[in-house]
């Protein structure tokens, strides 16, 4: 056996290769990623990410689609710690949970939502980024008391929700909002729920 297949099982280096994968996104961006930099983090010979992912593309859209399933389990913590049931408390803590993944993991974010590098037919990337959309339209679904995908008004709220919290998240990120950068967390959350507020009234 090499020496490759001794140190990893099947499931372990590919998480491996995933976590050394957003570590170079980070440090790189999306321009100088490559696969023999990830292959050369986890100390594997540059034919297993290809192994696993097929290629960079393949590997940036496994990424992206990990990125959305820590966005939504994001959200979803946000509102299991809600200590309200009250359905725009549950959408304004939503829009919580998005912050808290865009601020945690900003290259990331910005892969899944801003790269044309990324497949986005993959079949596990259009599953994982639909069940996110997917959360929103049941968060405005409970708040208005109708489907988005019954109601066009309903829909209306979805896109006006996710514009909002989208671009408090890409101007946080930017460096453009210097008054909130400036707040402790509490403040911003509470600044955040003013400005949400403006959305679901």
């Amino acid at each position: 056996m090499t020496e490759e297949k001794t140190a990893y099982h099947h499931g372990d280096l590919r998480a491996a290769l995933l976590a050394a994968a957003e570590s170079v996104l980070a440090e790189t961006g999306v321009e100088g990623f490559s696969l023999r930099r990830v292959a050369r983090e986890v100390g594997v010979s540059h034919s297993a990410p290809a192994h696993h992912f097929g290629d960079t593309q393949g590997l940036l859209a496994a990424m992206a689609t990990a990125g959305f399933r820590r966005f939504l389990a994001a959200m979803q913590a946000r509102q299991a710690a809600c200590a309200s049931d009250d359905p725009e408390a549950l959408l304004t803590a939503s829009g919580l949970g998005y912050l808290d993944f865009t601020l945690a993991a900003p290259a990331l974010f910005k892969l899944m939502f801003g790269s044309d590098r990324v497949d986005t037919c993959d079949p596990d990337l259009e599953k994982a980024s639909a069940a996110a959309f997917d959360h929103l339209a049941r968060d405005i679904a409970r708040l208005r008391g109708v489907s988005p995908y019954d109601d066009q008004d309903a829909m209306a709220d979805v896109m006006a929700s996710w514009s909002m919290v989208h671009g408090f998240a890409s101007l946080l990120l930017s460096g453009r909002m210097h008054r909130v950068q400036a707040m402790t967390q509490v403040e911003r959350e509470a600044f955040f729920r003013k400005v949400f507020a403006r959305v679901t009234h």
